[in-house]
Protein backbone atom coordinates (compact mmCIF):
# COMPACT_ATOMS: atom_id res chain seq x y z
CA UNK A 1 0.00 0.00 0.00
CA UNK A 2 1.53 3.03 -0.60
CA UNK A 3 -0.12 7.08 -0.11
CA UNK A 4 0.18 9.35 -3.11
CA UNK A 5 3.62 10.81 -1.99
CA UNK A 6 5.30 6.91 -1.77
CA UNK A 7 3.48 5.96 -5.14
CA UNK A 8 5.59 8.87 -6.86
CA UNK A 9 8.80 8.60 -5.38
CA UNK A 10 9.06 5.30 -5.64
CA UNK A 11 7.97 5.23 -9.45
CA UNK A 12 10.62 7.86 -9.95
CA UNK A 13 13.46 6.30 -7.92
CA UNK A 14 12.91 3.23 -10.28
CA UNK A 15 13.34 5.53 -13.15
CA UNK A 16 16.16 6.70 -11.75
CA UNK A 17 14.99 9.66 -12.26
CA UNK A 18 14.25 13.60 -10.03
CA UNK A 19 10.78 14.30 -9.54
CA UNK A 20 9.45 16.26 -12.45
CA UNK A 21 7.64 19.82 -12.07
CA UNK A 22 4.14 17.94 -12.85
CA UNK A 23 5.02 15.57 -10.20
CA UNK A 24 5.58 18.28 -7.48
CA UNK A 25 2.81 20.31 -8.23
CA UNK A 26 0.29 17.48 -7.91
CA UNK A 27 1.46 16.62 -4.57
CA UNK A 28 1.65 20.19 -3.88
CA UNK A 29 -1.97 20.32 -5.18
CA UNK A 30 -3.02 17.46 -2.76
CA UNK A 31 -1.07 19.14 0.29
CA UNK A 32 -2.63 22.38 -0.04
CA UNK A 33 -6.23 20.54 -0.22
CA UNK A 34 -5.71 18.05 2.90
CA UNK A 35 -7.72 19.96 5.09
CA UNK A 36 -10.75 19.54 2.31
CA UNK A 37 -9.73 15.87 1.88
CA UNK A 38 -9.51 14.98 5.92
CA UNK A 39 -13.33 17.26 6.12
CA UNK A 40 -14.53 14.72 3.61
CA UNK A 41 -12.94 11.39 5.63
CA UNK A 42 -14.47 12.66 8.72
CA UNK A 43 -18.10 13.66 7.29
CA UNK A 44 -18.15 10.00 5.66
CA UNK A 45 -16.44 7.84 8.74
CA UNK A 46 -18.91 9.78 11.00
CA UNK A 47 -21.61 8.58 8.96
CA UNK A 48 -20.56 5.25 8.43
CA UNK A 49 -23.76 3.73 10.26
CA UNK A 50 -26.09 5.97 8.65
CA UNK A 51 -24.60 5.51 4.79
CA UNK A 52 -24.77 2.03 5.54
CA UNK A 53 -28.26 1.27 6.63
CA UNK A 54 -29.49 3.95 4.21
CA UNK A 55 -28.53 2.24 1.33
CA UNK A 56 -29.50 -1.36 2.60
CA UNK A 57 -32.66 0.11 3.70
CA UNK A 58 -32.82 1.10 -0.47
CA UNK A 59 -30.95 -1.89 -1.98
CA UNK A 60 -33.47 -4.24 -0.12
CA UNK A 61 -36.56 -1.87 -1.07
CA UNK A 62 -35.47 -1.76 -4.82
CA UNK A 63 -34.45 -6.00 -4.33
CA UNK A 64 -37.05 -7.26 -2.05
CA UNK A 65 -35.72 -10.77 -3.21
CA UNK A 66 -32.98 -10.13 -1.09
CA UNK A 67 -34.82 -10.11 2.08
CA UNK A 68 -37.43 -12.66 1.14
CA UNK A 69 -37.31 -16.39 2.50
CA UNK A 70 -34.37 -17.87 0.06
CA UNK A 71 -32.82 -14.47 -0.63
CA UNK A 72 -29.55 -13.58 0.07
CA UNK A 73 -29.76 -11.41 3.03
CA UNK A 74 -32.69 -13.25 4.64
CA UNK A 75 -32.35 -14.33 8.39
CA UNK A 76 -30.60 -12.13 10.89
CA UNK A 77 -27.39 -13.95 10.67
CA UNK A 78 -26.65 -13.52 7.05
CA UNK A 79 -28.21 -9.82 7.07
CA UNK A 80 -25.34 -9.19 9.44
CA UNK A 81 -23.22 -10.59 7.21
CA UNK A 82 -24.12 -8.88 4.34
CA UNK A 83 -24.14 -5.34 6.72
CA UNK A 84 -20.90 -6.26 7.90
CA UNK A 85 -19.45 -6.50 4.09
CA UNK A 86 -20.82 -3.07 3.32
CA UNK A 87 -19.65 -1.29 6.12
CA UNK A 88 -15.85 -3.04 5.40
CA UNK A 89 -15.84 -1.91 1.92
CA UNK A 90 -16.52 1.69 3.10
CA UNK A 91 -14.20 1.54 5.44
CA UNK A 92 -11.72 0.66 2.65
CA UNK A 93 -12.71 3.41 0.43
CA UNK A 94 -12.01 6.16 3.32
CA UNK A 95 -8.59 4.59 3.87
CA UNK A 96 -8.15 5.65 -0.03
CA UNK A 97 -9.58 8.74 0.36
CA UNK A 98 -7.30 9.46 3.13
CA UNK A 99 -4.10 8.27 1.61
CA UNK A 100 -5.10 9.62 -2.17
CA UNK A 101 -4.34 6.33 -3.63
CA UNK A 102 -6.85 3.31 -4.39
CA UNK A 103 -3.82 0.60 -3.51
CA UNK A 104 -5.30 -0.35 -0.27
CA UNK A 105 -8.67 -0.45 -1.09
CA UNK A 106 -7.53 -2.67 -3.80
CA UNK A 107 -5.05 -4.94 -1.93
CA UNK A 108 -6.83 -5.52 1.51
CA UNK A 109 -10.55 -5.08 0.17
CA UNK A 110 -11.29 -6.16 -3.53
CA UNK A 111 -8.81 -8.29 -4.44
CA UNK A 112 -11.16 -12.11 -4.54
CA UNK A 113 -13.87 -10.45 -3.38
CA UNK A 114 -16.05 -11.38 -6.12
CA UNK A 115 -14.69 -14.90 -6.38
CA UNK A 116 -15.53 -14.95 -2.65
CA UNK A 117 -19.14 -13.90 -3.46
CA UNK A 118 -19.25 -16.33 -6.39
CA UNK A 119 -18.77 -18.90 -4.00
CA UNK A 120 -20.46 -18.27 -1.62
CA UNK A 121 -23.55 -17.73 -4.26
CA UNK A 122 -23.83 -13.50 -3.16
CA UNK A 123 -25.39 -12.05 -6.25
CA UNK A 124 -22.50 -9.55 -7.44
CA UNK A 125 -25.06 -7.29 -9.42
CA UNK A 126 -26.75 -6.46 -5.63
CA UNK A 127 -23.37 -5.76 -3.84
CA UNK A 128 -22.59 -3.63 -6.55
CA UNK A 129 -25.87 -1.51 -6.23
CA UNK A 130 -25.41 -1.76 -3.02
CA UNK A 131 -22.07 -0.12 -3.18
CA UNK A 132 -23.68 2.75 -5.92
CA UNK A 133 -26.01 3.65 -3.22
CA UNK A 134 -23.42 3.85 -0.60
CA UNK A 135 -21.60 6.17 -2.75
CA UNK A 136 -25.11 8.32 -3.40
CA UNK A 137 -25.14 8.42 0.19
CA UNK A 138 -21.50 9.15 1.28
CA UNK A 139 -21.39 12.33 -1.50
CA UNK A 140 -24.45 14.01 -0.01
CA UNK A 141 -22.82 13.89 3.28
CA UNK A 142 -19.06 15.14 1.90
CA UNK A 143 -19.71 17.24 -0.15
CA UNK A 144 -22.70 19.63 2.27
CA UNK A 145 -20.81 22.68 1.94
CA UNK A 146 -22.03 23.50 5.89
CA UNK A 147 -19.44 23.66 8.27
CA UNK A 148 -16.05 22.44 5.56
CA UNK A 149 -13.55 24.10 3.84
CA UNK A 150 -14.47 26.31 1.53
CA UNK A 151 -13.16 25.95 -2.24
CA UNK A 152 -14.05 24.06 -5.35
CA UNK A 153 -14.40 20.20 -3.91
CA UNK A 154 -15.18 19.02 -7.58
CA UNK A 155 -11.60 17.16 -8.26
CA UNK A 156 -11.72 15.60 -4.85
CA UNK A 157 -15.80 14.44 -5.36
CA UNK A 158 -14.74 12.63 -8.54
CA UNK A 159 -12.04 11.05 -6.74
CA UNK A 160 -14.17 9.93 -4.07
CA UNK A 161 -16.94 8.72 -6.54
CA UNK A 162 -14.06 6.80 -8.61
CA UNK A 163 -13.24 4.72 -5.47
CA UNK A 164 -16.95 3.78 -5.22
CA UNK A 165 -17.37 2.93 -9.11
CA UNK A 166 -13.85 0.93 -8.48
CA UNK A 167 -15.29 -1.15 -5.89
CA UNK A 168 -18.86 -1.67 -7.16
CA UNK A 169 -16.79 -2.74 -10.81
CA UNK A 170 -14.71 -5.01 -8.57
CA UNK A 171 -17.56 -7.41 -7.09
CA UNK A 172 -20.36 -6.94 -10.74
Amino acid sequence: MFDAFTRVVSQADARGAYLDAAQIDALAAMVSEGTKRLDAVNRITGSASAIVSSAARTLFAEQPQLIAPGGNAYTNRRMAACLRDMEIVLRYVTYAIFAGDASVLDDRCLNGLRETYVALGVPGASVAAGVAKMKEAALAIANDRAGITPGDCSALMSEIAGYFDRAAAAVA
